[in-house]
Formats: C-alpha cells, structure tokens, sequence
C-alpha cells in the first residue's frame, strides 16, 4: 500500500479558461505540473503519469517523450 497515497480534490477555477477540464498534481518537495484540455481519452495517459509521477524522487520526468500526447497538454511546471 501506497504510504502517501493520492488525495483528489476539485476547485471551481484554476485560472485555465483558455483549456479547461485542468489538472494539477503537486506533492511536497517536488516540481508540480499543470495540464489543460483534458478529456476521458486522456485518462490512462494521466495514470501512466501518476505512476511516473509517484516513483520519481523530485518530480521530474526525464524524457517527456514517455507521456505521449499528454506531454501536448502541460500548461505550466513549477520547481519543487
């Protein structure tokens, strides 16, 4: 079992009017990320970045080319 496991929460604005449906994932000490222009298609990319997300140390993601299309969909990525 995961010891820090997820936490989903929604807000009503995260300032992305321009690409709606956005996501942001941050976990204490490491880069976060803001994606935008989401949909259900995206949802197994999104896991896959999860997972990525969970094993990396800081955060990052050394070769974005491993996110597919969802590497398309990143507005910002902010320094831990």
């Amino acid at each position: 079992m995961d010891p820090h496991p997820p936490r989903v929460t929604t807000r009503e604005c995260m300032s992305g009017c321009a690409r709606p449906s956005t996501l942001a994932v941050r976990a204490p000490g490491k880069t976060a990320y803001l994606f935008g222009d989401l949909s259900e298609d995206d949802v197994p990319l999104i896991e896959n970045f999860l997972r990525l997300y969970r094993e990396s140390d800081t955060g990052d993601i050394a070769d974005a080319r491993v996110l597919e299309d969802l590497r398309f969909k990143a507005i910002a990525r902010i320094p831990g």
